[in-house]
């Protein structure tokens, strides 16, 4: 009684092992990229996750510091230097090309802190190459950090496809062996109808989970997006108020 109860729990990692040493040369070589590609999945799963954790904490500090500045260039101009993060490098990109379209006397009086720094002041035309210049910007950062998710979301459409693929292989062949011994015994072609079907379950096992954890990362990634034009248009809309004056 407790030796057949006993069975089940070690029976599917029994039989799939089976299956894939009686499996074609297909069968096996569909099982093994599928295995590539879930070593793919769990590294980029676990780096990604890492990335956008660390992302995230220097987003929220980033945002302290700069909203507790005194004008939209104070966190500009007495930042440490140092590794920019996301939101910070949107920030130092537009700040800078700001700056440099000032003229030189104001441009030294602003990032001098001196007196008159208060009357800088840019054009309509000027500040639209401002913004050109933080849109272009957060494009790039976005495309930086969704990089990897598009090889895990082929990793998750193809690795049940693939194992599809090795099913149906191996079908056809337990037919062409059947036809071949002329017999119909499910003793004979189970086996090997058996072996085929590993493909698949070795395709399911590595889509089920990277498709779950897929989801929770593009989750994150656009709720990061989101948070990146937010602060986009935060910080044009308070260069705006604070530096255009020119009609020209």
């Amino acid at each position: 009684m407790f030796g057949t109860d006993l069975v089940p729990a070690t029976l599917p990692l029994a039989s799939l092992f089976s299956g894939f040493m009686a499996s074609n040369l297909m069968g096996k070589a569909i099982v093994l990229v599928q295995v590539a590609c879930s070593i793919v999945a769990a590294a980029i799963i676990i780096g990604k996750n890492q990335e956008l954790n660390s992302v995230m904490r220097s987003s929220k500090r980033f945002l302290r510091e700069f909203l507790a500045g005194r004008d939209v260039l104070d966190y500009y101009l007495l930042r440490k230097k140092g590794a920019l993060t996301t939101l910070e490098l949107i920030y130092d990109r537009t700040c800078e090309r700001m700056v440099k379209l000032l003229d030189p006397d104001m441009r030294r009086s602003v990032i001098g802190r001196q007196s008159g720094a208060e009357n800088a002041a840019l054009s309509v035309r000027e500040i639209e190459l401002v913004r050109s210049t933080c849109e272009h910007t957060v494009q790039e950062e976005e495309i930086r950090i969704e990089s990897g998710m598009g090889l895990l979301a082929t990793i998750v459409t193809a690795s049940p496809m693939l194992g599809l693929l090795g099913t149906v292989w191996g079908v056809l062949d337990a037919f062409a062996d059947m036809g071949t011994k002329g017999t119909v015994l499910l003793s004979v072609i189970a086996p090997a109808i058996s072996s085929a079907l590993v493909t698949t379950v070795a395709g399911l096992l590595v889509a089920i989970p990277s498709a779950i954890f897929y989801n929770n990362l593009a989750l994150r990634v656009r709720q990061l997006t989101t948070d990146m034009d937010g602060f986009a248009d935060e910080l044009l809309g308070r260069i705006a108020c604070e530096f255009q004056g020119r009609n020209d």
